[in-house]
């Protein structure tokens, strides 16, 4: 038998370069890629029109690999949702949980901000696509009114709430408040991607202005008698 120690050594395991580290990169940001696509797809075309392979090749993938990541279309339009809706519900209830100031305050400086970006970003097309598509797939309908229309409200709410609470604003039905607060603002970004993509250049206006005079008119609502907002 060969003495182990007189062995050449075992060769040293190949480099696996630049090329192995930028697949993996690659590999890592293809759920991305394929919630970016589907929701351009989604909002172009709609829900139902739109093929899960059409999906996958504005991803530049196969359709193989997008089922590697998500089980169905259905799966992917959830995921889209909760990434481009309900995380950022998410990130504003911390930003109003960490504020400090009155109730009107973080309604007209915080808000309006947190809303503008929405619109400006390719999550305003979530609504539009929602409205337009829930009706036929109501376990849509379903996963959408959980993660996104109640934390909303939710968060509206317990802002209108607590500055009633705290003798800011008169005494009025908070969900019909909470409401009056977020319907114009969905419709923005709804008008956006729909009479807007016609007219771009004259049927959307600085949304960030449109937001602060909206609450703006709301605070002068909720102001008490002889107050002002």
């Amino acid at each position: 038998m060969s003495d182990p120690s007189s062995l050449p050594p075992a060769p040293a395991p190949a480099d696996p370069g630049p090329t192995s580290s930028a697949h993996q990169r690659r590999k890592a940001e293809r759920p991305q890629e394929l919630l970016d696509a589907a929701l351009e797809l989604f909002v172009e075309k709609g829900f139902a029109a739109t093929r899960a392979e059409e999906v996958a090749k504005r991803a530049g993938v196969s359709k193989g690999t997008l089922y590697l990541y998500f089980q169905s279309k259905e799966e992917l339009l959830k995921a889209v949702i909760r990434e481009q809706l309900s995380s950022r519900i998410i990130a504003g209830a911390q930003v109003a949980a960490q504020h400090r100031g009155s109730c009107a305050e973080l309604l007209r400086s915080v808000f309006p901000t947190w809303w503008a970006d929405v619109v400006r970003s390719s999550s305003s097309g979530v609504f539009k696509l929602v409205v337009g598509e829930v009706r036929n797939f109501p376990d849509i309908a379903e996963f959408y009114q959980q993660e996104v229309v109640e934390p909303g409200l939710r968060l509206v709410s317990s802002i209108v709430s607590s500055g009633m609470e705290r003798g800011e604003f008169r005494a009025l039905p908070v969900d019909m408040v909470a409401h009056s607060i977020l319907l114009p603002l969905v419709m923005l970004c709804i008008h956006k991607h729909s009479l807007g993509v016609c007219c771009p250049a004259e049927s959307l206006m600085d949304p960030e202005a449109f937001i602060r005079l909206h609450i703006d008119l709301i605070l002068q609502g909720l102001a008490q008698p002889g107050d002002g907002a």
